[in-house]
């Protein structure tokens, strides 16, 4: 057994929504523990409530444990952050099901800060009962934004063939055009490279810019947002490096399929990026929280209140959040590595040409 694998770490969500049964179809795959160590934050009362509605799912033993080091390598383990007295109520939004989607994060959080776990894997809460005096913030990314706050945080939604970065993430769409700004755009675009280049392995990321308005603007007729700030956004990001393009009218651009020719797409606002992405990627898309100095990764889905307990969830997009969480904490490692040691990297394959190919250039700041 190797005590060197990933340490996932997460959390149990809602307890009355779907979390737990895509957790626990997730971890009841074998490979999973071959892949990494997973570490549930939750209660292993609430996770065997929901046991009994998944068939087969009693076969799934979790190690029960009260740190980190204590985590066996090769099995699903789990740490108790709320009372097993807590009340479940499938289906509904409750104080109860707030505070146990809290505790369990904050509880993942401090170990994350602490470095006792690698990455996190976040299964969805409800922001109407979680929210409160200690959780003031519209979502996990600005949760974390708070927590780690080092760098630039952007909202990614990633697929197989498909990313998409936000500029405004959770904010009213009465309020999205006034804070749409060239340096905003060049700030998301600076993160998204940087994400992509270290993140994702891509030496030389094409990315697409989304319009604000119908139509790009249609020459003014329908906006000017366009013109005034985001095409000064695009020609300012060629000169930092930035292989930008746009703006391109949304419809248009995910319609015809034109998102294939780039590596990720810069959308204005939430419902512009999301909602095409998961029509395109359907059961497999990925929340990512890029620009900071931690991996979080979620599944792109909510609480599914109306589904809980029934034994419908489809663990998909968990489990790719999972294993997207695993390889983009490797790939930072290797990007680290070789930026701190080029040489070191180049000798040890040789000094060949194919060996220094795919090396990630130095992101632009």
């Amino acid at each position: 057994m190797s005590e060197n694998k990933i340490k996932i770490g997460i959390t149990q969500g809602d307890i009355n929504g779907i979390g737990y049964e895509i957790i626990l179809k997730t971890l009841l795959d074998p490979r999973i523990s071959e892949l990494v160590t997973p570490i549930v934050y939750g209660s292993a009362k609430v996770a065997g409530f929901h046991k009994k509605n998944i068939p087969g799912a009693e076969a799934l033993s979790f190690n029960l444990i009260r740190t980190v080091s204590e985590a066996h390598p090769r099995r699903a383990n789990l740490i108790a952050c709320v009372d097993d007295n807590i009340r479940v109520d499938l289906g509904t939004s409750t104080v109860f099901g707030g505070q146990g989607a809290l505790a369990a994060l904050n509880a993942a959080v401090k170990d994350l800060k602490a470095g006792e776990i690698d990455a996190l894997v976040t299964a969805p809460i409800n922001k109407a009962n979680i929210h409160g005096e200690e959780f003031a913030f519209t979502g996990h990314t600005e949760y974390l934004d708070a927590h780690f706050h080092e760098t630039e945080p952007l909202m990614i939604m990633a697929g197989d063939d498909l990313r998409v970065g936000l500029a405004t993430i959770h904010r009213p769409l009465a309020e999205v055009a006034a804070s749409i700004t060239t340096e905003l755009i060049l700030k998301k675009l600076r993160a998204l490279k940087r994400s992509l280049v270290r993140d994702f392995r891509i030496r030389e990321p094409r990315i697409a810019v989304l319009a604000l308005n119908p139509h790009a603007g249609d020459g003014g007729l329908l906006g000017t947002e366009e013109e005034t700030i985001i095409k000064p956004a695009v020609i300012a990001a060629a000169d930092e490096r930035i292989l930008a393009f746009g703006p391109f009218a949304a419809d248009g651009f995910f319609g015809s399929g034109n998102y294939r020719k780039y590596d990720a797409v810069l959308a204005m606002y939430h419902d512009q990026g999301l909602a095409p992405f998961k029509a395109l990627t359907g059961e497999t898309g990925v929340n990512y929280t890029a620009g900071l100095s931690i991996v979080r990764t979620s599944p792109a889905h909510g609480v599914g209140y109306d589904i809980a307990g029934k034994n419908m969830a489809d663990e998909s997009s968990f489990r790719a959040a999972l294993y997207l969480a695993a390889d983009i904490f490797r790939n930072r490692k290797f990007y680290d590595e070789i930026s701190a040691n080029p040489l070191k990297h180049y000798d040890n394959h040789k000094g060949t040409d194919e060996s220094v190919k795919d090396l990630p250039e130095e992101p632009e700041n």
